[in-house]
């Protein structure tokens, strides 16, 4: 492996992402694919690039992800927030605008578990009095 490249480890809901930043033109390949070709959606696309975008360095680094478990949506957030924290252990200076953006912060939201006796986490059969 290179000397030059720096790793982040995002997560968001059952997701997980691990990112390298390698010094480049802006390539951006997710799992061997395009952003758009993997997440199928341009507003996911352009929510993994926004740690690039809010830190001037979309043409900079050549961005290689890989990502397992959760959906598209839990697996766009987990890539931003590896490439922000990658970002971040490249650049110390560009932690002040990545943490104001919210991209540094895990969201801890998970599933919540079923329980017995109800439907689903929290929905309770119909009452009924007799």
């Amino acid at each position: 492996m290179a000397d030059n490249t720096t790793r982040g480890t995002g997560r968001r809901k059952t997701a997980i992402a691990r990112v390298r930043l390698t010094p480049g033109e802006g390539r951006v390949m997710i799992n061997e694919k395009t952003p758009l070709a993997y997440l199928g959606r341009r507003i996911l696309e352009m929510e993994v690039l926004e740690p690039l975008k809010l830190t001037d360095s979309l043409r900079r680094f050549d961005v290689s992800v890989k990502v397992e478990g959760g959906g598209v949506s839990g697996q766009a957030g987990a890539i931003a927030h590896g490439i922000a924290r990658a970002l971040v252990e490249y650049d110390a200076d560009s932690r002040p605008a990545l943490k104001k953006a919210g991209l540094l912060t895990r969201d801890a939201r998970e599933k919540e578990r079923k329980k017995y006796g109800l439907k689903r986490a929290r929905k309770a059969p119909q009452y009924t009095k007799r």
